[in-house]
């Protein structure tokens, strides 16, 4: 592979992701965490237990361990309560990594294709520096690359190899059909390689979403925590006013007028619809919704949502796009 990209943008190099390396950090990919288990090594799990962090004080409930008890609040209230402790383990993550022909666009900076190699070099960077096990699943219109979750910076260099990979085969030329299905593939494959306990984070511009994407989605939030990284083009979003765009698939192109009412109101419609789709399916299963846009760089947008002051917990509860309702 080329050292220098000759195509900053379009297309993104192994360079441009190792030097995102000194940007992993300031933020969370796991909001409902306090940020002292930023993605550390261990985490406070959705299990309960005896561990060693202290969750709550609530009543006894048959079946409790009575070992839990918490007699001066059961002496003071005069019911039985326990104290509940949050178990420490070990939480894998796992980047599903979006770079099929739908990405390969971009009106500002970059192609939605790079936004989403940069989201997951951050991510992959920020896992191995706090000692955790990272892995992937880099996935295109015709092949899904599979990394096994390792604690090596050889692993993450792995996944980033078959990123970069796969976007620089990507181009409007090369007769690549888009194919919807390969998003609900991509999704089956993490059920049988998630099986429980792992942080996902979905990084596409989820072309193809269907009810069996959601169904999958919400299946793998049963026994892990999911978060999802909608990328977006703001072209997508809100038209330029009195404009003319000119719209090509490589061998064609044609002229638009921006000012024309109908195409102001639905051209963005199918990036509200999609990501709309979303938010009302699995809001209820709190599932995050982070969306980002190809016209800024990803980690100040990163920072900016997930992003916290020292002390502090991150980000709580679940994200929204605001344009969505």
């Amino acid at each position: 592979m080329p050292k220098n990209n000759p195509n900053p943008g379009v297309y993104v190099s192994i360079q441009d992701l190792i030097r995102l390396q000194h940007q992993a950090s300031g933020f969370s990919f796991l909001p409902r965490q306090p940020i002292q288990s930023l993605l550390s090594g261990r985490h406070g799990s959705r299990l309960r237990g005896r561990g060693l962090d202290f969750e709550e004080l609530r009543q006894y409930r048959p079946g409790d361990d009575i070992r839990t008890m918490d007699w001066k609040a059961t002496k003071r209230t005069k019911q039985p309560y326990i104290r509940v402790y949050s178990e420490e383990r070990e939480r894998p993550v796992l980047l599903l990594v979006d770079q099929r022909i739908s990405m390969f666009f971009g009106s500002q900076v970059n192609m939605k294709s790079v936004t989403a190699a940069e989201a997951a070099a951050l991510a992959a960077w920020r896992v191995v520096s706090t000692g955790d096990r990272v892995g992937a699943l880099v996935f295109n219109d015709y092949e899904i690359s599979e990394i096994k979750p390792q604690r090596s910076r050889k692993t993450v260099m792995q996944i980033l190899q078959h990123v970069v990979r796969q976007n620089q085969s990507l181009g409007v030329e090369r007769n690549i059909i888009a194919k919807k299905k390969m998003l609900d593939q991509t999704l089956e494959r993490a059920r049988h390689l998630a099986s429980h306990d792992y942080f996902i984070c979905v990084i596409s511009d989820f072309f193809g979403l269907s009810d069996k994407s959601l169904h999958l989605i919400k299946l793998l939030s049963r026994h892990n925590d999911v978060m999802l990284l909608p990328i977006y083009d703001l072209l997508a979003k809100e038209l330029p006013e009195n404009a003319s765009i000119v719209v090509s698939n490589g061998s064609q192109q044609i002229l638009l007028d921006s000012s024309e009412s109908q195409l102001q109101k639905r051209f963005p419609e199918f990036l509200q619809n999609r990501l709309k789709k979303l938010s009302d399916s699995l809001n209820k299963f709190g599932v995050p919704i982070l969306p980002i846009h190809t016209a800024e760089e990803v980690a100040p947008q990163v920072r900016k949502t997930l992003g916290y002051v020292p002390g502090k917990r991150a980000l709580a509860g679940r994200i929204k796009f605001r344009g969505s309702r």
